[in-house]
């Protein structure tokens, strides 16, 4: 498994020394591993919470970014193999779903698929919508990402830290858009729960069902309330969701 990598890339947000989950999270496109920590409040006891950390944010933030779905995801599985065996659940939002999906797909590889995966506020793999959003003239970029009502306007009218922010935002989205699942990807046998914010403006609700596709497991919905950022509301009954035995 040449693309996996080893240290440096997965933050533990609920240490638990037996753990008998491992709930994993995977952030949306310019999000840290730490827009997870609120969650580790909702957690059950035995349940360990790790997210991951990509580069060019947070504690990384002047490491060089990677705008590659499967080297971010080699990146995590190389060190969740670190890590004792526990049952693994994947939770992925907007870009991070990719990314999870890709991770499942390695640890599937290695005899190691996790238990569920979870896509948030994302179309299945290879059908992103907006390919070309990365590539749009700064002004366009954020007001397109305004829109998604999940960044504070007053970081658009901050031109120091709009700069700042811009690289790795154009490097998530382009990492996104440039996904395609390999020849070999679409047979995983988890179950999948796939959370579609209601009104979310970049994800086409009646496509959600295709996920279903890239598994022979079980295949749920779940609709919320909060649009493409659902994740920041209720979060107790999303993780409860999540995490609720089938």
């Amino acid at each position: 498994m040449s693309r996996i990598r080893e240290q440096g890339w997965i933050r533990t947000l609920t240490a638990v020394r037996a753990p008998s989950v491992r709930l994993v999270c995977f952030p949306h496109s310019g999000g840290s591993a730490f827009a997870f920590r609120d969650w580790a409040a909702a957690l059950p006891p035995g349940v360990e919470l790790l997210a991951v950390q990509y580069p060019g944010r947070g504690d990384r933030f002047g490491e060089d970014l990677v705008d590659d779905v499967a080297e971010l995801a080699g990146h995590a599985v190389g060190e969740l193999l670190r890590r004792p065996a526990a049952e693994q659940v994947l939770f992925g939002h907007s870009l991070g779903a990719m990314v999870a999906y890709e991770t499942a797909v390695l640890l599937r590889d290695v005899g190691c698929e996790p238990v569920r995966l979870c896509p948030s506020a994302c179309l299945p793999p290879g059908q992103m919508a907006n390919r070309d959003v990365h590539r749009a003239p700064d002004r366009e970029f954020w007001d397109s990402l305004l829109a998604l009502g999940g960044i504070d306007p007053r970081i658009a009218e901050d031109m120091e830290l709009r700069q700042m922010l811009t690289p790795a935002l154009r490097s998530d989205l382009r990492a996104h858009a440039t996904y395609r699942p390999g020849s070999t990807a679409a047979s995983l046998s988890c179950p999948i729960s796939c959370y579609h914010g209601a009104g979310d403006p970049l994800v086409d609700q009646s496509r959600l069902p295709r996920w279903g596709g890239v598994t022979s497991g079980e295949f749920r919905l779940r609709v919320r309330p909060g649009g493409h950022f659902h994740v920041t509301a209720d979060v107790a009954e999303l993780v409860s969701d999540i995490l609720a035995p089938r």
